[in-house]
């Protein structure tokens, strides 16, 4: 069991691990916090570019045509999970300190990658699932920061000011809307050069997360934040996984969806994007902020991986697995 375990974490998720210790031993200091936070805006700015470029507006219309099944994975990324979050951090068992970046964690869209992945793996509807997955995204550019304008100032976050929403265009909707515009010049480019894209996808992502935790420990984060708030958080994001993967279910079942697009449902309606939600915490929230509110996030971003590798073999074990055959009747044994 705990073989399989180990299986499932993948290096990038003890990379994060890595430099959170990083950051907590090591925070930049001096001309060095300057320095990361331009290193992380342009990371941010080329992530953005890159996603934009890697857009298939071919695949898309592929799987555009289950709108059903769009409409409710939106619904449970924006609506289902936000009310989840509300409750959870309105309850009063989650510490004050951490229920913001869970509230914050609630409002951000569905992943890419591992969507995609795991729905391949799963046997699923690829095409539907890039298609889910990438609107969810690009939604979640305008969807999250106005839920956040929302939602997030009673519970002590932040408005959305005229400064808030300059950099989310300038730094986030920009170049992706210019990576998208330039795809058909540098698409194959970029489609050809997998490696060089992933170490962006996820250096970009540890770039931002040291700079953010290194601040929020330079704030006294860990004083802040015990041994024991943080496992209750791990315990309340296992909780509202479990929710999410349990009512996606449902919804399936209560849809008609076809199993492949069942599938769909269960990974694309369930996730949250780290990679959203590190650059629109830094645009959000105050630099002293930012590493409690993401703690949540990591914790969410890495108990998704495991469970849903789990989930996915096993999918796909069932999907791989011969149907029965029903016995014939003595009567028709007999038959010539």
């Amino acid at each position: 069991m705990i073989r399989r375990l180990l299986a499932t974490i993948e290096p990038y998720v003890l990379m994060l691990l890595a430099t959170v210790l990083i950051a907590t031993l090591l925070p930049p200091r001096g001309v060095g916090v300057r320095f990361f936070d331009i290193a992380a805006d342009t990371a941010i700015v080329a992530l953005f570019f890159v996603h934009g470029a890697k857009l298939s507006r071919s695949a898309l219309l592929a799987g555009a045509r289950h709108w059903r099944l769009h409409a409710a994975i939106l619904a449970t990324s924006f609506v289902l999970f936000p009310l989840l979050g509300l409750i959870l951090a309105g309850s009063g068992l989650v510490a004050p300190n951490l229920a913001t970046g869970l509230l914050f964690l609630t409002l951000l869209p569905s992943t890419v990658q591992s969507s995609i992945a795991f729905t391949a793996i799963a046997r699923g509807n690829v095409a539907a699932a890039v298609c889910s997955a990438s609107l969810s995204n690009l939604l979640g550019i305008a969807v999250t920061p106005a839920l956040a304008a929302l939602l997030l100032p009673g519970t002590g976050g932040v408005a959305l000011s005229f400064d808030s929403v300059r950099t989310i265009v300038l730094q986030l909707l920009v170049p992706f809307a210019a990576g998208h515009l330039l795809r058909p010049w540098i698409g194959d480019w970029i489609a050809a050069r997998k490696r060089l894209v992933t170490t962006l996808d996820r250096g970009s992502i540890l770039l931002v997360v040291y700079t953010a935790f290194g601040a929020a420990v330079s704030e006294g984060l860990w004083s802040r934040v015990g041994a024991g708030e943080l496992a209750a958080l791990v315990g309340w994001c296992a909780l509202l996984l479990a929710l999410v993967l349990a009512l996606t279910g449902v919804m399936a079942r209560a849809m008609k969806l076809a199993p492949a697009d069942a599938v769909v449902m269960r990974f694309c309606g369930s996730k949250k994007s780290l990679a959203t939600g590190v650059p629109m915490a830094g645009v959000l929230f105050p630099p002293a902020q930012v590493g409690v509110v993401l703690l949540p996030v990591m914790v969410f971003h890495q108990l998704q991986l495991i469970a849903c590798a789990f989930l996915a073999r096993r999918l796909a074990d069932a999907a791989d697995a011969p149907m029965p055959v029903a016995p014939m009747s003595p009567a028709a044994q007999t038959l010539p």
